[in-house]
């Protein structure tokens, strides 16, 4: 079973594309963060965030299995993430890795921005997951707080926001529902209430299947 997960930022979805994974004992994905290990990548180069060709080669250079979401997880580091997300060769060069890992034996989930419209466009369960900008702003603002690191709520919102815009209208791969993906809007729902809606989901797709 390939499932795919897609939302903007702070929406929930990662935490729940994990816990769905390890209940179907099967591998996780968070296609951000190869964007994220490409936009590290030309950070530590010391190398700018704008040029498409050096971009490319760093996601052409990406190994899956190095993917360190501590480190992957900083706030800088998901701003500049969504600046090459928009670029086409870098997506191309992303893109083949990724459908190679939802297509693995036994399945997989994946997380993502496009995945149930593009990297797995025929998955088996599909799932939109967002919030209110205001709400996943508050969540992304206590999640670096809890790491010890210093967040200004007003300016995390105003991140999410640019983001949204940036995902939304860039010219390949847009962030869409897949037309037939379930939303779930997560904005008054704790993290458990949310994944139980997803494992009925999932649960009554598994049933149909038999």
């Amino acid at each position: 079973m390939i499932i795919a997960i897609d939302g903007p930022a702070a929406s929930g979805k990662g935490t729940m594309a994990r816990k769905l994974a390890t209940m179907l004992e099967i591998p996780h994905l968070d296609t951000g963060l190869t964007f994220r290990a490409v936009a590290h990548a030309l950070l530590r180069a010391g190398l700018p965030l704008d040029n498409e060709d050096l971009a490319a080669e760093a996601a052409a250079a990406l190994n899956l299995a190095s993917l360190d979401r501590s480190v992957l997880s900083a706030h800088e580091i998901g701003n500049a993430a969504s600046k090459v997300a928009v670029m086409p060769k870098v997506r191309t060069a992303l893109l083949e890795a990724q459908r190679t890992f939802a297509n693995r034996p036994g399945g997989a989930v994946l997380d993502g921005r496009d995945i149930g419209t593009v990297v797995c466009p025929d998955a088996d369960v599909k799932l939109f997951v967002t919030a209110s900008a205001k709400v996943r702003a508050r969540r992304r603002t206590d999640e670096i707080l809890s790491r010890g690191e210093a967040a200004d709520y007003e300016q995390v919102l105003a991140d999410v926001k640019q983001r949204d815009e940036r995902d939304q209208n860039r010219a390949v791969a847009p962030l869409v529902p897949a037309a037939d993906a379930h939303l779930l809007d997560t904005s008054k729902l704790d993290i458990e209430s949310a994944f139980q809606h997803a494992v009925r989901i999932v649960e009554e797709k598994k049933n149909r299947s038999l």
